[in-house]
Parts: structure tokens; sequence; C-alpha cells
């Protein structure tokens, strides 16, 4: 018969110690980046901010959390909607804006070629045009 050494309590203890030593490294490494990352911050500042982190972490980064931590979620969001504006530009520049891509002129450029409202000449010209 096997010993029942370990109870499930402390099975749950272990996990939660786990999952909070895993949340400090992650906290202490968002904010080592967030002093390195930040704009307002001069060279002084954020070498200050970072003796304090690393010589005192636990202390450094609750400070720093309290002075700074809306700042950070600023910083955060600006970044992440410059990311999106710039993903958007992309999608935009590769696909061409909606109703207005290169395939669609031609398209509508054939139509018109084949109704007869322009000559060939005239459609190899605007074609010239769209593809250069």
């Amino acid at each position: 018969m096997l010993a029942y050494d370990y109870p499930i309590l402390g099975v749950f203890w272990t996990l939660f110690m786990w999952f909070i030593w895993i949340a400090w490294f992650v906290l202490l490494f968002r904010v080592i980046a967030d002093i390195f990352r930040s704009g307002d911050l001069g060279g002084w500042g954020k070498a200050l901010w970072l003796i304090l982190v690393i010589l005192v972490p636990f202390l450094g980064v609750f400070v720093y959390v309290i002075a700074r931590g809306h700042g950070m979620t600023d910083r955060d969001v600006q970044r992440a909607q410059a990311s999106e504006a710039a993903f958007r530009s992309y999608v935009q520049d590769t696909a061409g804006t909606a109703g207005g891509g290169t395939a669609d002129e031609l398209t509508k450029l054939a139509q018109l070629r084949d109704s007869g409202v322009i000559t060939a000449e005239e459609f190899d010209q605007q074609k010239a045009k769209l593809l250069t």
C-alpha cells in the first residue's frame, strides 16, 4: 500500500506558490522593460530606477508600479495603437483600399473598353499608368 505523504492542500499550496513566483518574475521583467522603453525619463532617471529595482527588487517594483503604473499602462496602450495602425496601413497598402485596388481599376477599364466608352489605345495608356 502506498503512503499518503503529500496532502491535496499541500499540492494546491505548492502550485499557488509557483504561480506567485512566476507572476513576480513577469512583473519584474515588465518593469525593467518599461524603464528602458520610457521616453519621458532621462538617462539618469532610468539608471536610478534600474538600480532601485535591482538592489531592492520587492520595494523597487512596488514603488515603481505605484509611482509610474498609470504611465506604464498609457505607454502600453499607445504602443498597441501604433502597432494596430501600422498593421492597418500595411494591409491597406498590400490589399488596396476597398474598391480602389489595381485589379479593380483594371476590371473597370476593361469593362469600359468592352462597352466602347474608351478605345483600345486609351485602355493601354490607363493600364500602363496603373501598373507603374
